[in-house]
């Protein structure tokens, strides 16, 4: 094994031998440190970006909102704790992979898949009586502001990491293409609830899930149900 194998192999050991009380001292650390991180590159973005609002104004924050969000930062939490479990009993196994090109397979992997995941996911919680009973709160953002992301219902988060601890337990992800993953994740729906479009208007044709497109979900709330791509709402035909 090569110089940053073994750098990467001493790191995963050290998060091995983690205690329970350390454990959840660190996944909650680490995501007040991305709710944070999306706030501050939302924040940036809309302070920085020349274009237009895609609406006339943002959606005003609420204390309802602010005190929500951090509870969906508690179930992430939640979620991160579940995948602990699941790898310390072998449910989970991390890949060792150090090769550049089989690491972007794989998060090319985990986001088509996610994506494909994510659209049913979504399209169910927009059936009548699930939408009212969940994803109602969300959709209240009809313009979006820098809390929209994490404006969700305990369900649906739960729900999205245990749809991606499902596919980790399917495959031997490396735990840097993990990573990359989420990152990619947590900038993407940063970006994708801008109310500014933040990618290039060609990106579309490269099915691309822009920012304009999330929008258009969030003022009909019957189409563009992808986040990563369009690919699924094409095949489907939910595309605007």
């Amino acid at each position: 094994m090569n110089g940053n194998g073994t750098i990467l192999s001493d790191y995963i050991n050290m998060f091995w031998l983690f205690s329970w009380p350390q454990w959840v001292a660190f996944s909650l650390m680490s995501n007040v440190f991305l709710y944070l991180f999306s706030i501050g590159v939302y924040l940036f973005i809309d302070k920085t970006c020349r274009k237009s609002p895609l609406q006339e104004k943002n959606h005003p924050v609420s204390a309802s909102d602010f005190f929500l969000s951090l509870f969906t930062v508690l179930c992430n939490s939640l979620v991160m704790l579940i995948g602990v479990f699941l790898w310390k009993n072998g449910w989970i196994e991390l890949g060792n992979t150090q090769s550049g090109i089989t690491i972007a397979l794989q998060v090319i992997a985990l986001l088509l898949f996610m994506d494909l995941f994510m659209y049913f996911f979504h399209y169910a919680a927009h059936l009548p009586f699930v939408y009212k009973l969940i994803h109602g709160k969300h959709h209240e953002h009809v313009s979006t502001n820098y809390l929209s992301l994490f404006v969700l219902h305990p369900f649906e988060t739960i729900g999205f990491g245990l749809m991606m601890l499902v596919l980790l337990m399917g495959y031997d992800f490396s735990v840097i293409s993990i990573s990359i993953y989420l990152l990619i994740n947590l900038v993407w729906g940063t970006i994708g609830h801008l109310n500014r479009e933040f990618f290039p208007a060609s990106f579309d044709r490269y099915l691309v899930g822009t920012t304009r497109f999330h929008n258009r979900h969030h003022l009909d709330e019957t189409k563009n149900f992808g986040f990563y791509t369009s690919i699924w709402d094409r095949l489907f035909g939910t595309y605007k």
